[in-house]
């Protein structure tokens, strides 16, 4: 019996975390999180992950008109990287989130459901109700 599996993004926040470590404890760190991230993937619950860029842009205001440098680095906020993962339900997403190796030293995992469509779209089309709706 094979049960249907849903997909989290597992994002890591906060590139701050190795600040005040030697760079042995930085290396100890860092190889049990290869690990975490190996043995997670053996098991074909991490289907993609990467660590990002640490420096970007920040598009915003009307027509995308606003373009700043960001995120920040130094931002407790700033998303180091991601995995996406293909488990049973939130408690198990939450489960692999609770074993990330940079926890212990003020790092960050949000564990976000992916949706199989944009909730606002959906939204906008139960409001809507028998009124055609498309979106080009």
């Amino acid at each position: 019996m094979s049960t249907k599996k849903e997909q989290y993004l597992l994002l890591f926040r906060g590139t701050d975390w190795p600040h005040g470590l030697s760079p042995q404890q930085i290396q100890e760190v860092m190889l049990r999180f290869k690990s975490w991230f190996d043995g997670l993937t053996a098991e074909g619950k991490v289907k993609s992950g990467h660590p990002l860029e640490r420096g970007g842009k920040v598009v915003s205001s009307k027509n995308g008109r606003v373009i700043s440098d960001g995120p920040f680095p130094e931002s407790k906020e700033t998303i180091g990287g991601y995995f996406l993962v293909e488990v049973a339900n939130e408690e198990e997403a939450v489960t692999i989130a609770r074993n990330c190796p940079t926890l212990e030293y003020g790092g960050r995992v949000e564990v976000r459901q992916v949706a199989p469509e944009c909730p606002l779209m959906q939204e906008m089309k139960e409001t809507l109700g028998d009124m055609h709706f498309a979106v080009a």
